[in-house]
């Protein structure tokens, strides 16, 4: 695979955790923050983003909160299949997270998604400058 699209190792990505990247939306133009969640039989990726409230993220920089086969959004209580991205349980039950196509190979984690490029691991470079307010609250 393309040395350019290696996101990591395998054996970085957490077993009880997630793995947080970020990616350049090819289509969109923009960056975005996506996670690697191991499986059984390998790993899989989707977007850091709630689908209650689509600016919420997941993993918050140290791994998002796991409860078995199953990611917790920490700001809602929302649950998804690591496996399917299916919510089953919080304010967006029935909705899905964005998959991230990922492959394994040779003991190395790729990004398969012709959408989105690979830009670094971690999250997405903030502007110390940008003051907006992130909350939910409307006045």
């Amino acid at each position: 695979m393309d040395a350019e699209r290696r996101i990591t190792s395998l054996d970085s990505v957490p077993e009880d955790g997630t793995f947080l990247f970020t990616v350049d939306d090819l289509d969109a133009d923009e960056c975005k923050e996506a996670i690697l969640v191991r499986l059984d039989d390998g790993v899989a990726g989707w977007l850091n983003y709630c689908q209650h409230y689509t600016h919420i993220k997941l993993d918050k920089g140290s791994g998002a909160p796991r409860r078995g086969d199953e990611i917790v959004c920490a700001n809602h209580g929302a649950y998804f299949e690591v496996d399917t991205g299916y919510c089953t349980y919080g304010p967006c039950e029935g909705a899905y997270l964005t998959q991230v196509t990922v492959a394994v190979e040779d003991g190395d984690v790729y990004l398969t998604d012709l959408d989105y490029e690979f830009v670094r691991e971690g999250p997405m470079e903030t502007d110390p400058t940008d003051l907006a307010s992130r909350s939910n609250l409307e006045f």
